[in-house]
């Protein structure tokens, strides 16, 4: 008998694990396929910007006892590449020790807290399940409290993809807690060091974005960064002081630190270098998917994290964790075609094609389309036959 271990229940981890265990099914392989998840739920984390974060998640148990995969709630917090074993710690702070022969590593990526004082105790997020709900939380708060000195506020601090859609929400989200005349005073502040918004998105969207933006009434601070974060108020570099209650960071991320302790090659970003198998340059019997993966996605451009090719790149690698046991050729990951779909608020949307994101359409019709990837496009399979579990999220004809 042989032994995967998938660590982390993201988008990249559910596929790799259920294609695995789809290799070995398919081809009567002697191999036991487990998750190992910190959580019992996957978090819709693209999503944790809209209106009530506290239903963006779903449960991981279900689809794996129906497709008759072991799952183990646990964080794992070490690797022993030598004895090929890996220490977990369970929920009720048991230590087990699981034995592997391959691991597909998709165990995610945090928020990149940039080193403002205070921010850690006074910034808010949307990071994670957690964070997003604390924020609703606090923004419920705050809405129905505009009285005090800056709850009206709101500062978001990066102003990439993440930032312009919360940006975008804001009114909405604070119109949900009940208080429209709060949604329509309120003061809304996306603060970016780069130039230009969006830094990242590329100059095709950006006049189309600039525009949601101002007709929203979000007030674009570029080419400044915070200083000193406190309870009721936010310093930036060049001394200006916003009275705000409410700072949230959408800084862009750095990948699980797992990564850093089996000995690989890490980008700037903590990623693991990997082949074009998604094998990790360093120890043979470890895959890397999703936001711990350095990979190519053609033979130019590397993958972002992102759902998009977080997602794909799990298939890739649960295959090839699977077929390596198996002594079977394996699939290189190839994933050249690129889309980006902004949620711009009220405004609509905006859809880019290709690296040079050339705009396809914006607008209502566009954010029907957004909605239908936020709303269906991600969401994991539903319980049900084992075969239409697997068949759910095999790779398709167009190699996604």
């Amino acid at each position: 008998m042989h032994n995967i271990i998938v660590i982390g229940g993201g988008f990249a981890g559910l596929n790799a694990t259920l294609n695995a265990a789809d290799q070995a099914r398919q081809h009567d392989g002697d191999i036991t396929v487990t998750l190992v998840s910190n959580s019992e739920y996957i978090t819709m984390r693209p999503r944790l910007y809209e209106v009530n974060p506290k239903t963006l998640r779903e449960p991981l148990r279900p689809i794996f006892d129906a497709a008759a995969i072991p799952f183990k709630c646990a964080e794992a917090k070490s690797i022993d590449t030598a004895g090929q074993t890996v220490e977990v710690i369970t929920p009720d702070g048991k230590a087990e020790t699981l034995a592997y022969d391959r691991i597909v590593l998709t165990a995610g990526s945090r928020l990149r807290l940039p080193p403002v004082p205070g921010l850690s105790e006074f910034g808010w997020n949307i990071d994670d399940y957690a964070g997003a709900v604390a924020f609703d939380e606090h923004l419920k708060m705050v809405t129905n409290d505009a009285a005090a000195p800056g709850m009206d506020t709101f500062v978001i601090l990066g102003g990439g993809i993440t930032g312009i859609e919360l940006a975008l929400e804001m009114r909405t989200r604070i119109e949900a807690h009940g208080n429209t005349e709060a949604a329509k005073a309120a003061r809304i502040i996306l603060l970016d060091m780069a130039s230009e918004i969006g830094p990242d998105v590329g100059a095709n969207p950006r006049p189309i974005i600039a525009e949601a933006l101002e007709q929203a009434g979000v007030e674009c601070i570029m080419g400044h960064q915070a200083a000193m974060a406190a309870k009721d108020h936010l310093i930036l570099d060049d001394g200006t002081r916003i009275e705000t209650a409410t700072v949230v960071v959408t800084t862009g991320m750095i990948a699980n630190s797992l990564g850093a302790e089996i000995g690989g090659t890490l980008d700037e970003a903590g990623r693991l270098h990997v082949d074009d198998n998604l094998r990790v340059a360093g120890p043979s019997e470890i895959f890397a998917a999703g936001d711990m993966a350095r990979a190519f996605v053609d033979d130019t451009h590397v993958a972002l994290m992102s759902c998009q090719h977080a997602g794909t790149m799990g298939k890739y690698a649960g295959v090839n964790a699977a077929r390596d046991l198996l002594g079977l050729d394996l699939r290189p990951y190839r994933q050249p075609n690129y889309v980006t779909c902004i949620d711009l608020g009220n405004y609509g949307a905006v859809l880019s094609q290709g690296w040079d994101r050339q705009v396809q359409s914006s607008g209502a019709e566009t954010k029907a389309r957004k909605r239908m990837i936020n709303e269906r496009l991600i969401y994991p399979p539903k319980p049900g036959p084992a075969e239409e579990i697997f068949a759910a999220r095999r790779i398709d004809e167009y190699g996604r």
